[in-house]
């Protein structure tokens, strides 16, 4: 796997850096691929690597943030069940408390406004999107911000970046497109930076209400909560057959890791898929379960 999964190193890089980029990217493969079959042993991770199984633990915490012991601990398909079933009325609880608005994104506030392919094509000609590439938490982020907020968050695949960029452009396809990555840097670093400046982060939605309000759904999952796409639609309101009407709203999602698609799985507890591919996914679930995901700003919303 080539898309880089984890902070990048202080120091200039070096051809060993590249290397051990390439072989957690390869190891979190292999963790998403036997995932509900069993749980593969640290021995067998560093084997794969072609590494000791201490220079592995150190590699992997090194760039995971966490040992492969309590990595493998916090993502497994009994952990996943779990978490499915203590959430089960969360969400419900979530809406009946009236939460709308400025929500709650797992420990981070996010304050949003919502855009409709009418509103957009009134004032597309006045917006002015900056972007950048950097390195984030989980590998090389696309981030893409208006004057009214974030309308965009993307990560490298196997595309490259040329074509994920262009398929997150396309959204917005009057707006005035900038290259500027100094200037989306201080928000890439407040959604994923542990010392970032605890600044509210604002986001700009486009999309049809439905996807809207799907959206605001996954916005009020509580931190690490996980859900099902059958839980969503119900939680909507929604009879259960129309699961896959939300999936491709999830799918649709533009803004990922402050709008937590990733933390929807299947109904078995089996990790489903994901835009970004499966090995961010579980570096997602378990940053997030091990308490590594946005920090702490307890600032009551507007």
């Amino acid at each position: 796997m080539s898309d880089r999964l984890i902070d990048a190193p202080a120091r200039p890089e070096t051809s060993e850096d590249h290397a051990h980029y390439a072989l957690i990217g390869d190891a979190l493969s292999f963790i998403a691929e036997t995932w509900g079959e069993r749980q593969p042993s640290l021995g067998e991770l560093a084997a794969r690597a072609g590494l000791s199984e201490h220079h592995f633990s150190r590699v992997f915490h090194r760039w995971v943030g966490l040992s492969p012991k309590k990595f493998m601990g916090l993502v497994t398909l009994e952990r996943a069940k779990a978490a499915l079933d203590a959430r089960d009325s969360v969400l419900d609880a979530a809406f009946e408390a009236g939460l709308s608005g400025p929500g709650r994104l797992h420990d981070l506030f996010v304050a949003y406004e919502a855009m409709t392919p009418g509103d957009y094509k009134r004032l597309a000609d006045g917006l002015t999107i900056r972007w950048g590439w950097a390195e984030t938490q989980f590998g090389e982020t696309l981030l893409m911000e208006t004057a009214r907020g974030v309308c965009g968050v993307a990560f490298l695949d196997s595309r490259g970046r040329e074509a994920c960029f262009e398929d997150m452009v396309a959204r917005w396809p009057k707006a005035r497109l900038v290259e500027d990555a100094a200037a989306v840097r201080p928000t890439l670093d407040r959604i994923f930076s542990a010392d970032g400046d605890g600044a509210r982060v604002r986001l700009l939605l486009k999309g049809t209400p439905f996807q809207v309000k799907v959206w605001e759904a996954l916005m009020r999952l509580p931190p690490a909560g996980l859900t099902t796409y059958g839980r969503l639609a119900e939680t909507l309101g929604m009879k259960p057959g129309a699961a896959r009407a939300v999936g491709t709203a999830v799918g649709a999602n533009p803004v990922s890791w402050l709008i937590p698609c990733h933390r929807v799985i299947r109904q078995s507890g089996m990790l489903g898929g994901y835009r970004w591919g499966l090995p961010r996914k579980v570096a997602m679930l378990g940053a997030e379960a091990a308490g590594r995901g946005l920090a702490v700003h307890p600032q009551a919303s507007p």
